[in-house]
């Protein structure tokens, strides 16, 4: 039957949502998916860093099950209801002590619109500082400040102006150690700040906690103290990107955590909800006070189910260590990885934190080159049982992204999967 539906309907998908396997998926539970022709796939890409908490967990399946049967949606001009208040009690306990006033909406990209918004409302100024490599999202503003790779922005010229991009201190590809690197992008940074966007027309420094779609790069921690610094002379606010780095998925709540930085916005979604569509915009309340009322919005942001999988999610988290297993098995994938690296030329870095991991491939010296070979081992791997992603400017790291409750043996397998498959691959 599934196959007479999908030979029916899949024409007739928008093609503009590209397609990575070919497989139509029935259920999922925790780190597998199982398809309409009884297959399990251990899944390490989590929806993109969604499902954090495993597929379909089953306290998040309770709590939806019970908020459907008592209140779906109220758009929160009308009627303030108990999980949104219930949900930002539980942010307030994992969100820095100074993060004190939260706004809701439906996805990363939202966030990061609402984002901008809110820093150029609230300091008066006009124009955004990214990086390179950056992701942000899809819609219009969240296109021009994204740069990891041209098909999100070819086509849709003219964009929003008044957005400026500086070096992400990439220190593999720079060929420079973490901190040669942090101080060439931080010069830059100052250079362009002299040189294109005075810091008294730049609202905002905007920049991913840990680069995400551009090859999943660490900063190091005295590039974020540095950009602090800079705000801080400048006027400026600082906001992270914590879209895909959230949540636990880094081994820490937020992955502003390993930098000792705080910033003056955080920007949430992906795994604040183990796959319900929820995002957030979390700041000072002295920032929030100059947006004037209305200015930001939506109909469905802190939708009732969603909040209420927001707050199940939290409390399963915490009660079932996940962010401490996310770090353990964070360290045994890295060690997993780097054994291989000894082995591979072609793995020419493994870098990340806790649970965001990245294998970086070259060959003959290039990253352009190694595309094919990244696009290879994904397929063997999924026809071995096992689904990976690929990130970077030139897909050429594949991205490891399990749930965060993942077992040791399960990432021994996932190792096992991707040890043959590289294997096979490599010619």
């Amino acid at each position: 039957m599934s196959t007479q539906l999908y030979q029916d309907n899949f024409p007739y998908m928008t093609p503009a949502w590209s397609r990575i396997f070919n497989f139509v998926a029935d259920r999922a539970e925790g780190s597998y998916i199982y398809t309409d022709d009884g297959r399990k796939l251990l899944d390490f890409t989590s929806g993109i860093g969604v499902t954090n908490t495993g597929h379909c967990h089953p306290k998040v399946v309770e709590a939806i099950r019970e908020q459907a049967g008592n209140f779906i949606h109220a758009q929160v001009n009308i009627a303030i209801h108990k999980p949104m208040l219930q949900l930002i009690e539980e942010l307030r306990k994992i969100a820095p002590p100074s993060i004190d006033s939260f706004f809701f909406a439906n996805s990363g990209a939202e966030a990061l619109e609402n984002a901008v918004k809110i820093a150029k409302a609230a300091t008066g100024r006009q124009n955004i500082i990214v990086f390179n490599g950056s992701f942000h999202g899809r819609t219009h503003v969240t296109m021009a400040l994204t740069t990891s790779k041209t098909i999100y922005r070819a086509g849709f010229a003219p964009l929003p102006a008044g957005i400026y991009v500086s070096p992400f201190p990439y220190a593999f590809n720079l060929g420079m150690s973490e901190e040669d690197a942090s101080q060439y992008a931080l010069e830059k940074l100052e250079y362009l700040l002299a040189s294109q966007t005075a810091p008294k027309e730049t609202a905002a420094i905007l920049i991913e906690s840990v680069l995400g779609e551009g090859g999943y790069v660490v900063p190091p921690a005295s590039f974020m103290k540095g950009l602090r610094e800079i705000c801080d002379k400048h006027g400026i606010l600082l906001i992270f990107d914590e879209v895909q780095s959230g949540f636990g998925r880094t081994g820490k709540w937020f992955a502003l955590e390993h930098f000792g930085v705080v910033p003056d916005i955080i920007t949430a979604a992906k795994g604040i909800a183990s796959g319900m569509p929820l995002s957030g915009v979390f700041s000072r309340a002295d920032i929030m006070k100059k947006i004037d009322t209305g200015s930001i919005g939506g109909t469905y942001g802190g939708n009732a189910i969603a909040c209420a999988a927001g707050i199940a999610s939290i409390r399963a988290m915490k009660e079932e260590k996940m962010l401490e297993n996310a770090t353990e098995r964070g360290l045994q994938l890295m060690t997993g990885l780097s054994k291989l690296q000894e082995e591979y030329l072609q793995i020419g870095d493994v870098r990340g934190k806790g649970l965001m991991v990245g294998t970086e491939f070259i060959v003959d010296g290039s990253q352009a080159k190694a595309k094919p070979l990244v696009k290879e081992i994904i397929h063997k791997a999924e026809e071995k049982g096992l689904l990976l992603l690929s990130c970077g400017t030139y897909d050429n790291t594949l991205r490891w992204i399990p749930p965060l409750n993942v077992t040791a043996e399960q990432i021994n397998d996932g190792l096992n999967v991707f040890s043959e498959s590289l294997k096979e691959s490599v010619k």
